[in-house]
């Protein structure tokens, strides 16, 4: 399956155009960066590398692709000619998945020729728009759960490949599971869930229900006690499953208020070790509500998948040097970049690292040069290689995904203490351009 037509009109037609008059094999840098954070965000959570660097290398204009292009008058036979032979040759360099990024950062840095480099634009925006919005709006709800482990279960609320990539931006960003199967196979992420109120419904009664369910799955499994009255719920939950019920889970209702009430009632009954679990059209403010109630995990669906109100992550993909001249062996870079109101980009190669005193960071600091700066002292460099030659240098698939986790898990740790804040804020740290 290729992902060569995942990608907008305009960026073939300025190869035709370039390719016509010789400057589309000119060498060239792009960088993708978020020009500013979601409003009142202090940092963003860069995600979606793996999944872009799987989808660049099944980047293929094959025979159905070119003929539907050459049928629709898109691009002329020349230019169809030169996609049929496209793949990426160049190289990429980006931040580590599951780091942080701030406005200015340059996430991703792909240089090749102009033709070879331009029409990754649009696959590589709908990736990290998507997957760092996620990823961003997870970080925030995991500091808010203060290491109550969070399940991703909002696969009913976008489209099914979204639900996917949903999945696995919460996973790296510190979520624990997700109910969609696609994500578990295709990424290794841990999957849960148990039954939905129609299991329930499907019965005579709630006691029989659960008494299914538990014959199924075991003592351990967690019964949806919500589906009547939650208070015969939880009674006829430890009457049949007995005080080792695994948890109940409670998706309806003031959760402060009853959570608390259901952890009374399961204490007495004797199920002091059965955990209760909270979903219900969650983000990480109502999270952060609950934090004193004995809640033991939630379920976040909505909140998640839609970036908690900032369902795109606002990032461009702008050219920002190129060769001088038609000959590499005597052309030097030259910077480019917008001069337009609110929209200016600065141009030149880059090389960005992380300011740190004591293990905190400090500042974003953008060293514009060529070639790029070593870090020195407590700093530390930002890019790492992911693509040489055309050949992906990173771990994809379940490794990817890991190793992502990891990182950002030692990423968020440099933070300052303010910048875990849930309240409108400035970025946690300045960005320099040095």
């Amino acid at each position: 399956m290729t992902s060569a037509l995942l990608t907008d009109r305009y960026e073939l037609t300025m190869i035709d155009a370039a390719l016509a008059d010789g400057r589309a094999l000119r060498p060239s840098v792009f960088e993708l960066f978020a020009r500013r954070l979601p409003a009142g965000r202090r940092y963003g959570v860069v995600a979606g590398t793996g999944r872009l660097l799987e989808l660049l290398q099944e980047f293929r204009f094959g025979s159905s692709e070119l003929a539907w292009l050459k049928r629709e008058h898109i691009v002329s036979d020349a230019t169809l000619d030169w996609l049929e032979a496209y793949r990426f040759s160049g190289s990429i360099r980006g931040y580590a998945e599951g780091e942080l990024y701030f406005p200015g950062s340059p996430l991703l840095v792909v240089e090749g020729s102009f033709a070879e480099a331009v029409v990754l634009e649009t696959l590589a925006l709908s990736v990290f728009n998507y997957d760092s919005a996620v990823a961003s709006a997870a970080a925030r709800m995991v500091s808010a759960a203060a290491d109550r482990p969070l399940a991703e279960m909002g696969s009913r609320r976008t489209g099914e490949r979204s639900a996917v990539a949903a999945a696995r931006a919460a996973y790296l960003a510190g979520f624990s599971a997700t109910s969609n199967l696609e994500a578990g196979r295709s990424w290794g992420i841990p999957t849960m869930g148990t039954a939905a109120h129609a299991f329930t419904l499907l019965y005579e009664s709630e006691e029989e229900a659960f008494r299914a369910q538990v014959l199924a799955m075991g003592v351990g499994t967690t019964l949806l006690i919500d589906t009547f009255d939650i208070t015969t719920g939880v009674e006829t939950a430890v009457r049949v499953a007995g005080t080792s019920l695994g948890a109940v889970r409670i998706d309806s209702g003031d959760l402060g208020v009853v959570v608390r009430a259901v952890r009374a009632q399961l204490d007495a009954l004797g199920a002091v070790n059965t955990r209760i679990t909270v979903t219900n059209d969650l983000d990480e403010h109502a999270i952060a509500a609950l934090r004193s109630a004995p809640v033991n995990s939630y379920g976040v669906g909505t909140a998640l998948v839609t970036g908690s109100g900032s369902p795109a992550a606002g990032m461009v993909y702008k050219l920002v040097a190129h060769l001088d001249g038609p000959d590499p062996a005597t052309a030097g870079w030259l910077p480019v970049g917008k001069k337009s109101d609110d929209k200016a980009t600065v141009g030149g190669r880059k090389q960005p690292v992380r300011a740190l005193s004591d293990g905190v960071a400090t500042s974003e600091d953008i060293y514009v040069e060529d070639p790029p700066v070593s870090a020195s002292g407590a700093a530390r460099p930002l890019l790492i290689p992911l693509v040489e030659a055309g050949e992906v240098v990173i771990p994809l698939g379940a490794a990817g995904v890991a190793a992502a986790r990891a990182h950002h898990a030692a990423a968020i740790a440099e933070l300052p203490p303010q910048a875990l804040s849930l309240s409108r804020g400035e970025p946690a740290i300045p960005t320099r351009y040095l």
